[in-house]
């Protein structure tokens, strides 16, 4: 095979470059931003050296003090939400990996047919139905919502993964005696473990940012960070982004330190999941 040449490795070069300074920018100039006084924010030209400060933070905690309880709310809910749709894709991956029928295949269309809907037609019929079982206002409302608008895309990746594994290890194990949980949980669930934290990576980023069903399904007790700076950008006396700013960086910094941790994980999940062995 014709390796490419000096000029299209070049070329791919520089575009990894710009698609990389394209994601990146934002997000740096909204940390450095967080560490300016007011007045230099949105100076012209661009101020790129200055006099770090931490009065942006130091406001953050004493004007907004609700904001680190909603992330605790967040952290309750991303956990829990994360934990509900692992556990049902994983059963559900394996099921669509081990059987086939009519119902499964019309079970699965579902799922996709659901995942396509946007989430905030799903609010208007759901609203009075959770008013009537009085869960509204808390985690365990947002937990199930996020579960339920992610499960079907974890369990396709489940699914994949479990596809990995061969059939021959489960018939061993249940010729030794295993049930059918003891395989999943001591044969299967091991080898799958990049899977896991795939789907798992995708359900922690969207329920930790995710915003309209935190808004319309929780008023006070449960209320998540989204909503806290949706309330900054919405003050009578103008939006102070300095803290806003503060405010995003402090809510970035747990999920990007995930993601640069799971980050090798993810990779070669993926990358095992995308071939049929």
């Amino acid at each position: 095979m014709r390796r490419p040449g000096p000029m299209w490795r070049a070329l791919r070069l520089s575009g990894a470059a710009a698609a990389i300074a394209w994601s990146v920018f934002p997000i740096a100039m909204v940390v450095l931003s967080s560490f300016k006084p007011q007045r230099e924010i949105f100076a012209i030209p661009p101020q790129l050296v200055f006099a770090p400060t931490l009065d942006n933070y130091r406001r953050l905690v004493t004007e907004w003090p609700a904001f680190f309880p909603n992330m605790l709310n967040s952290l309750i809910v991303t956990t829990g939400a994360t934990l509900l749709t692992v556990l049902c894709a994983t059963l559900a991956g394996y099921v669509y990996a081990r059987f086939r029928g009519r119902i499964l295949a019309l079970s699965a269309f579902f799922m996709v047919l659901v995942r396509m809907l946007p989430p905030i037609v799903v609010t208007l019929p759901l609203f009075p139905f959770f008013s009537w079982l009085q869960v509204n206002d808390t985690h365990f409302v947002l937990i199930v919502l996020y579960a339920a608008f992610f499960v079907s895309l974890a369990t396709w990746i489940m699914r994949a993964f479990i596809d990995q594994v061969p059939r021959e290890l489960e018939e061993a194990a249940l010729v030794d005696g295993a049930g059918l949980f003891q395989v999943l949980r001591m044969v299967v669930l091991p080898l799958v473990v990049n899977g896991v934290i795939a789907a798992s990576l995708f359900v922690i980023v969207y329920a930790w940012n995710e915003f309209i069903f935190a808004l319309v399904f929780t008023t006070r007790i449960a209320r998540t960070t989204p909503l806290v700076m949706s309330e900054m950008l919405s003050t009578t006396d103008g939006v102070d982004w300095g803290v806003l700013f503060a405010a995003a960086t402090v809510q970035l910094a747990p999920i990007l330190a995930f993601i640069l941790a799971a980050q090798r994980y993810v990779i070669a999940g993926l990358t095992a999941g995308a071939v049929k062995g």
